[in-house]
C-alpha cells in the first residue's frame, strides 16, 4: 500500500545523483500553514513562530511569523539583511509609508531600524523570514531591550519542544 505522498509523488525522471559525502540533505517541512499546533513556538502575547531552518554555520534563521493580535510588537534594529514573504493579513512599519500585504516581497538592509504593527481589523498574520545575523530590540528611548539571533532562536524552539511534548531532537533536521 503507498502512502499519500507516495500516491501524489511523480515518477523519477533523472539520475539520482547522491550530494557529496559531507553535503546534507534537504529540508522539507510540510504542512506549515497547519499541522500540530504544538510546533508554533510563543514568542509573545498572541507572537509565535514556526521554525524552518537554523543556519547556525553562517548565522541566519528561516521561520514563519504569526500575529494573532495587533498593535506594535517590537521596534528592532537589523545586524544582517532581511528577506519577507507576507503569506496572510498585513503589517507594516511606522518609519515607513508602506504596508506588506499578502504576496508581498521585502527585503530589510543590515542597520535599519524600525517598529512592526499589525492593523487593528487583522485577525491573523503571518509572514515568511529569512533573517540573517540578529535583532536588537529597544525601547522608545533607544536603549536596548533585549537580543535575537540562530542560537537564542533555536534555545527558545528546544525548550517549547520539551514543554508541550514533542521531542527537542526534531529540530536537529533543520539545523545546517
Amino acid at each position: 500500500m503507498l502512502d499519500d505522498a507516495a500516491a501524489i509523488r511523480p515518477p523519477v525522471l533523472a539520475p539520482v545523483i547522491p550530494i557529496p559525502p559531507d553535503g546534507r540533505h534537504e529540508i522539507v517541512v510540510h504542512d506549515v500553514l497547519g499541522g500540530d499546533e504544538r510546533r508554533w513556538v510563543p514568542q509573545a502575547d498572541g507572537v509565535s513562530f514556526l521554525p524552518l531552518c537554523f543556519g547556525v554555520t553562517q548565522g541566519y534563521y528561516v521561520n514563519l511569523l504569526r500575529v494573532r493580535r495587533s498593535g506594535v510588537l517590537s521596534c528592532h534594529r537589523h545586524t544582517g539583511l532581511v528577506h519577507a514573504q507576507v503569506l496572510r493579513g498585513r503589517w507594516y512599519y511606522l518609519e515607513h509609508g508602506w504596508v506588506a500585504t499578502a504576496g508581498s516581497f521585502i527585503l530589510e538592509t543590515p542597520g535599519e531600524t524600525h517598529t512592526l504593527v499589525v492593523p487593528p481589523d487583522v485577525d491573523e498574520m503571518i509572514t515568511w523570514f529569512h533573517v540573517s545575523g540578529g535583532y536588537i530590540y529597544l525601547d522608545a528611548n533607544g536603549a536596548q531591550t533585549g537580543f535575537e539571533d540562530v542560537f537564542t532562536k533555536l534555545e527558545r524552539a528546544r525548550a517549547h519542544y520539551a514543554a508541550v511534548g514533542l521531542d527537542p531532537a526534531a529540530l536537529d533536521g533543520l539545523i545546517r
